[in-house]
């Protein structure tokens, strides 16, 4: 049983590699660590499972019960590494990597940063911080957020650890101390890290130094914020959302400031605030992805224009 679970293990992190193996070393360092300590662990208890060439002992009735748990695990592990296989960036997003006269873009193993070429760190005025979605390739939201920072504003897009947005939820402060000279901060994020985005949000007001502005893109607050959130807020929205629905976002209205904008892109669908595929669960959508992508940046780019005065 071993043997064949250390098969499997290894089975899996070939294929993830195999299937994603461009988005997995693009992205935050965890995961592929993760991978190559399973895929050690695994090729060693095959290797001695190998060389065993006598079946083992009897074992107790409770060493046997251990036994089963630890191979329990072990499937659980693997099948855990298989779901948080990420999906990947494609193009257009891909191509608006690439820096030029009016968009510097620099990655780091835990950051995409585009920044106005040319501009010192303070003329950026307003910067965001975007969250990605649950398991989604940070790459996958460059040509969306691309012209915010041709426009004039910085644009982090953390590389959060597993692609799980609270698990990223210190993006802010790091993203302040790496960029000390920007006047103000708008927050945001798509699905989970919207979710994530106000939790950072409300945070920051409680520790002092506010936000000036939350970004939510077919996302919600997990909690009331309604009095705990003093900041502008956006919420963008898709009519097929199969995920974020729109009666989820109607009901989330209550949960937002007084004064809170809602936009609902026409046609739209949850994977459209990024280029990464489609993505299961989801609606089917009516309208072009362009043409969803240009909407969506130019409601984003009304907030940061709009808290810069």
């Amino acid at each position: 049983m071993t043997a064949a679970v250390a098969v499997l293990a290894v089975l899996v992190v070939v294929a993830v590699l195999v299937t994603a193996g461009g988005p997995v070393l693009a992205g935050h360092p965890v995961y592929p660590a993760l991978l190559a300590v399973t895929l050690l662990v695994a090729v060693v208890a095959l290797v001695r499972a190998v060389r065993r060439r006598r079946p083992p002992p009897r074992r107790s009735a409770w060493r046997r019960a251990a036994g089963l748990l630890v191979v329990v695990l072990a499937v659980a592990w693997v099948a855990a590494l298989w779901w948080l296989r990420p999906f990947g960036a494609q193009e257009p997003a891909l191509a608006a990597l690439a820096s030029d006269d009016a968009v510097t873009v620099t990655q780091t193993p835990t950051t995409l940063v585009l920044a106005p070429t040319g501009a010192p760190e303070g003329t950026t005025g307003t910067a965001l911080l975007l969250q990605p979605g649950a398991r989604v390739d940070a790459r996958a939201y460059a040509a969306v957020v691309r012209p915010l920072a041709a426009a004039g504003h910085l644009v982090v897009v953390p590389k959060q650890p597993l692609g799980i947005g609270f698990l990223s939820l210190g993006a802010l402060d790091a993203a302040r101390d790496a960029h000390p000279d920007v006047e103000r901060w708008v927050v945001g994020g798509h699905s989970l890290g919207g979710t994530a985005a106000a939790v950072e949000a409300v945070d920051a007001g409680a520790g002092g130094t506010p936000v000036a502005g939350l970004l939510l893109w077919a996302s919600y607050p997990a909690d009331d914020v309604s009095s705990t959130l003093d900041a502008q807020v956006l919420s963008v929205s898709a009519s097929e959302d199969g995920l974020a629905t729109p009666a989820d976002i109607t009901a989330s209205v209550a949960d937002l400031p007084p004064g809170a904008e809602l936009v609902v892109v026409e046609g739209a669908v949850h994977a459209f605030f990024g280029d990464y595929g489609p993505q299961p669960g989801d609606g089917t959508p009516t309208v072009d992805r362009a043409t969803a992508r240009a909407e969506i940046t130019a409601a984003s780019l009304g907030l940061l224009d709009e808290v810069s005065g």
